[in-house]
């Protein structure tokens, strides 16, 4: 198990940061999802024991998180949102100084200092000053500190904003790449959704300190099963009167028709109303939820 809480509670004065939150989280890539002040920050803030919590108890990598938190951190690696570099700093002696920070001996965080830089494309400014990095170089300098000791936990947190389209796709096969090849799991915090679900295979979406939904992110994209694509040979909005005639909801949607039947009716009843109208089916397959509707139905649900 990567981690586990159980009834944790965390209060800032009258604001109530975690609300009795309980989830158990398997190894693997975990998307961690939630709209702004949702408790994505505190909770990542519990798991490294940098903070204390109210009431509550739980585990990170088989560790307890209130009494074991230098041992956690020796395992974890962070790469946090906010700005974090030394200024008139090298890339390397950036990343070796994090390796130190973690016990690694200077000789042993200098060379995995340089090996970390390679790995991350950092290779040749290794020994430009911090500063001078563009933002993407400076998201890429702080996943190469945030694995130079070779973490069983990465945590990235919101590793791709505000970055460019090609900033972006590197940090994201890097990610993937560290997850599913290199057996690292991963903890990926993240509002941009795509981001995510390109990375991760969990997900877990919390709103107001709550557990609102957790699982595989495949399994909770489940297909609606009254609900449909449908693409035909002729003009769409005829045959989407002729849909809503037979009792159906029917909206175009770029070059679709979504189609959801009512209580009890099969498919059948689309290909009557096309043979009704005299039209040719083109497409036609179960709908299929996207991370976007997932997120967003749990939120309507909290």
């Amino acid at each position: 198990m990567l981690f586990q809480f159980s009834n944790i509670t965390k209060t800032y004065g009258a604001v109530t940061a975690l609300n009795k939150l309980t989830l158990s989280v398997p190894m693997g890539a975990i998307g961690l999802l939630g709209p702004n002040g949702s408790g994505k920050t505190t909770m990542i803030r519990t798991l490294l024991g940098l903070i204390s919590v109210d009431e509550g108890t739980g585990q990170v990598l088989g560790k307890d998180f209130r009494r074991q938190q230098l041992d956690i951190r020796r395992e974890v690696g962070l790469a946090p949102e906010d700005e974090c570099l030394f200024p008139h700093t090298v890339g390397v002696e950036f990343v070796a100084y994090a390796g130190e920070l973690v016990g690694m001996s200077r000789t042993d965080a200098l060379q995995r200092a340089h090996e970390t830089l390679d790995y991350v494309g950092l290779g040749e400014a290794r020994y430009r000053k911090v500063e001078s990095y563009s933002t993407g170089m400076k998201q890429r300098l702080k996943l190469a500190a945030a694995i130079v000791h070779d973490p069983k936990l990465l945590i990235l947190d919101e590793p791709t904003n505000g970055m460019d389209p090609g900033g972006r796709q590197e940090i994201i096969e890097l990610s993937r790449d560290l997850a599913h090849n290199k057996g690292m799991s991963l903890l990926f915090s993240s509002h941009l959704l795509p981001d995510v679900e390109a990375v991760c295979t969990h997900v877990i979406v919390i709103a107001a300190g709550r557990l609102l939904a957790q699982g595989e992110i495949a399994q909770l994209k489940q297909s609606h099963s009254q609900s449909y694509e449908v693409r035909v040979k002729g003009e769409r909005a005829p045959f989407a009167v002729r849909l809503r005639e037979a009792g159906c909801t029917a909206e175009e949607y770029a070059d679709v028709l979504k189609v959801v039947l009512p209580g009890g009716a099969t498919p059948q009843l689309i290909w009557k109303a096309a043979a009704d109208a005299n039209e040719q089916i083109r497409h036609l397959r179960t709908q299929r939820s996207t991370l976007e509707e997932v997120f967003l139905t749990s939120l309507e649900q909290a």
